[in-house]
C-alpha cells in the first residue's frame, strides 16, 4: 500500500495515560498527567517518565527523587485530563479534581486512592533530552486494588477499565483480549479420545 513520508514526530500511539503524584519537603503534593511513560527493565523493575522542565512537578521530582504512577480508568479520565491542563502552582489538584490522597508504603509522594494500581518509584537517573527530561526510576512498591484479584490470586487488570491516550484523545480499554503472550506459537492440544476396550 502507498504511504506518505512525514517529518520525524512523536507518532507512537496508543500511549498509557497515567497520573503521576509527587511531593516536595514543604510544597503541597501535586498530580501531573503523563502519556510519555513506560517500562524499561524487568530485573530490577524500572520505569521512565518524561516531564518538561517548566512543569511544576518537575521541580518536585528533582528535589524528592520520588514519584508514584497511578493508573487511570475510564472513570478517572476527566480528572486526568484536568490534572494535565491545570498547574499545581495555582491550585490543589487533589481537591479540585475530587481525588483522595493516600499514604504510600515506601515513598513520600501520596497515592491516588481512586486509582486501581499505584506504582511507587525512586529516581535513579535523570536525562536531559531536549523539550523533556526523562526520569529513570526503580519500582520500589506496587499497590493493587484487592477487587482486581480473582479467586486464584491472579491480577485481572482487564477488569479495571483502564484508559489510554491516542493522538489527542482518550480511549477505554475493555473489550475482550484478542490474544495473549505466546499464543502465536503455542501448540494446539490434541483431543484425547476415550476408547473403551
Amino acid at each position: 500500500m502507498p504511504k506518505l513520508q512525514w517529518k520525524p514526530s512523536t507518532i507512537l500511539n496508543p500511549a498509557p495515560v497515567v497520573m503521576v503524584t509527587c511531593a516536595g519537603d514543604k510544597a503541597k503534593p501535586n498530580i501531573i498527567t503523563i502519556a510519555w511513560t513506560g517500562t524499561i527493565c524487568s530485573d530490577p523493575p524500572m520505569v521512565s517518565i518524561s516531564v518538561r522542565p517548566e512543569r511544576y512537578s518537575h521541580g518536585l521530582i528533582v528535589a524528592s527523587r520520588q514519584f508514584v504512577i497511578n493508573l487511570v480508568t475510564r472513570q478517572l479520565v476527566r480528572a486526568a485530563d484536568f490534572c494535565g491542563v491545570k498547574s499545581g502552582r495555582d491550585i490543589d489538584k487533589f481537591s479540585a479534581a475530587g481525588l483522595t490522597p493516600a499514604p504510600a508504603s515506601v515513598v513520600n509522594a501520596p497515592l491516588i486512592q481512586e486509582s486501581p494500581v499505584n506504582i511507587e518509584c525512586a529516581v535513579s537517573r535523570m536525562l536531559h533530552l531536549g523539550s523533556h527530561d526523562m526520569f529513570i526510576a526503580k519500582i520500589v512498591a506496587v499497590n493493587v486494588d484487592e477487587r482486581l484479584i480473582d479467586a486464584k490470586g491472579k491480577l485481572r487488570l482487564d477488569r479495571a477499565g483502564l484508559a489510554c491516550y491516542n493522538h489527542g484523545e482518550y480511549f477505554g480499554l475493555g473489550r475482550p483480549a484478542i490474544g495473549y503472550f505466546g499464543y502465536s506459537v503455542r501448540k494446539r492440544k490434541k483431543l484425547k479420545r476415550n476408547i473403551k476396550k
